[in-house]
C-alpha cells in the first residue's frame, strides 16, 4: 500500500534494509549569494545561506525554500537555475496576513531579524497555493506558517511568501522537524525531551517524541508510542494516518500509523552506511540524506566522550538515498568522501536532475549531479 502524497505543561508528563537496483509578496528582498564561492570536489556551492539545515521544493517550480539554522538567518528562496538566494523579510505590509481565526494562540508575527529556522514542510493546498511550515527557534519556539504562491504561467517569477500565523511550542520544548496531513494536522518532532541528552540517543536510548496539533486544538499533545533515540526528520502521507520519523541515534527511518492520540510502529528501516537527518517525499519514495555513520577520517562512529556526544565537526562523507516505504528497499542516489568545504549534510532535494544538499553546519548550499 502506498502512502505517499499526491502532490503544554501537562504535556511533559505524557510525553532491514538493502541497497537496491494569499495577494502576497516576498517582502523586502536582498541577494545573498556569493559569486566567488568556488566548487570543491564534486560539489558546486551557493554561499551565504547561513546553515541551510532543510530544503523544501515549491511544487511544480524550480524554486526551493531554504531554512537558516542560525540566529537571524531565517528563510530564503533559491532559484536553482540562477543560483540566486532571496531573503524573506516581514518589513513589507504585503508579507504579513495574520489568520487569527486559524491561529488564535499565536501572539503575532515573528521577528524576522531573529528567525532561526530548522525543519521545513510544504504541502500543496490546491491551485497556486502551498502551505509552508517552519520550525523557528529565533525569539520564540514555534511553528511558523506561511502561504507560498507560485505563478505557473510565469516560471521565472519568484514564489511569494506570506506569513499567516504560528503554533507556539509547549514550554520547554523545541521542534526539530515538521510535517502535516491533508486534514490540517501538524506533526513535529522533539529531538530530546527535558532531562535527556544527545549522548542518550547516540547510546540508543529513547529521547524524543512526536507531537500533534489538530485545527481548533489549544496546543500540541504527544502521540503516545513515538519515543525514539533522537526523533529527527519527519514526513507524512496523504491518508491522514501514516507518517515516518528518523531515529537519528539508530540511523533509521521508522514508519508509524496514527490512531487517535496513539501511534503504532509499523517498521524500522536502517539506512545503509549513513545517518539520515531530514526526509522528504521524492515521488513515492522518501529521500534522505546525512553524514556517513562510520567515517574512517573521523575515527569511525560517533562517540560519547566524558558523558557528551561528540559534535561531529570532523568532516564526514555523506550519502543520499531513497527509501520505498512499501518494500523497505533503499536506492543509493549519491555518495561522496569528506569534502573540506562542506560538512554536516542534513537534507537532499532533486530539482531538474540536480541534487541539492543542505547542511546544519555550513554557510552554504551544495549541488551536484546525482
Amino acid at each position: 500500500m502506498r502512502h505517499a502524497p499526491s502532490g503544554a505543561g501537562p504535556l511533559l508528563v505524557v510525553l532491514a534494509a538493502l541497497w537496491a537496483g494569499g495577494a502576497t509578496a516576498l517582502g523586502a528582498v536582498e541577494s545573498v549569494a556569493d559569486p566567488g564561492c568556488s566548487p570543491a570536489g564534486s560539489l558546486g556551492f551557493v554561499c551565504g545561506a547561513g546553515q541551510p539545515e532543510d530544503l523544501a521544493r515549491v511544487p511544480a517550480t524550480r524554486w526551493l525554500v531554504v531554512s537558516g539554522y542560525s540566529a537571524g538567518s531565517g528563510l530564503k528562496l533559491l532559484d536553482t537555475r540562477t543560483r540566486e538566494l532571496r531573503r524573506w523579510s516581514a518589513d513589507e505590509p504585503e508579507a504579513i496576513a495574520f489568520d487569527r481565526t486559524r491561529y488564535p494562540h499565536c501572539p503575532g508575527p515573528p521577528d524576522a531579524s531573529r528567525m532561526n529556522i530548522q525543519g521545513l514542510s510544504l504541502r500543496a493546498e490546491g491551485g497556486e497555493v502551498s502551505r509552508l511550515l517552519a520550525s523557528n527557534h529565533g525569539g520564540r519556539e514555534a511553528i511558523e506558517a506561511f502561504h507560498v504562491r507560485a505563478d505557473p504561467a510565469d516560471p521565472d517569477s519568484a514564489p511569494r511568501l506570506q506569513w499567516i500565523g504560528c503554533l507556539p511550542m509547549p514550554e520547554g520544548l523545541a521542534a526539530n522537524a515538521v510535517a502535516s496531513f491533508p486534514d490540517g494536522t501538524v506533526l513535529v518532532t522533539v529531538l530530546t525531551l527535558p532531562g535527556r541528552s544527545m549522548a542518550d540517543y547516540v547510546l540508543g536510548r529513547d529521547t524524543g517524541v512526536v507531537l500533534a496539533w489538530a485545527p481548533g486544538a489549544a496546543g500540541f499533545s504527544a502521540l503516545l508510542g513515538t519515543g525514539l533515540p533522537g526523533n529527527n526528520g519527519i514526513e507524512a502521507g496523504d491518508d491522514n494516518r501514516h507518517f515516518y520519523v528518523v531515529a537519528f541515534g539508530r540511523h533509521a527511518i521508522v514508519g508509524f500509523e496514527r490512531r487517535g492520540r496513539h501511534a503504532r510502529k509499523l517498521f524500522e528501516a536502517i539506512a545503509p552506511g549513513f545517518m539520515p537527518d531530514n526526509i522528504h517525499w521524492d515521488g513515492h519514495a522518501l529521500l534522505a540524506a546525512g553524514m556517513q555513520y562510520d567515517e574512517p577520517a573521523c575515527g569511525g562512529r560517533r562517540k560519547v566522550i566524558g558523558g557528551a556526544a561528540e559534535a561531529m565537526t570532523c568532516h564526514r562523507g555523506y550519502s543520499a538515498a531513497r527509501l520505498d516505504p512499501d518494500t523497505l528497499q533503499w536506492q543509493l542516489v549519491a555518495y561522496d568522501v569528506p569534502n573540506p568545504s562542506f560538512n554536516g549534510v542534513s537534507t537532499a532535494v532533486i530539482v531538474d536532475g540536480i541534487l541539492w544538499l543542505g547542511s546544519y553546519q555550513s554557510d552554504r548550499l551544495a549541488y551536484r549531479a546525482p
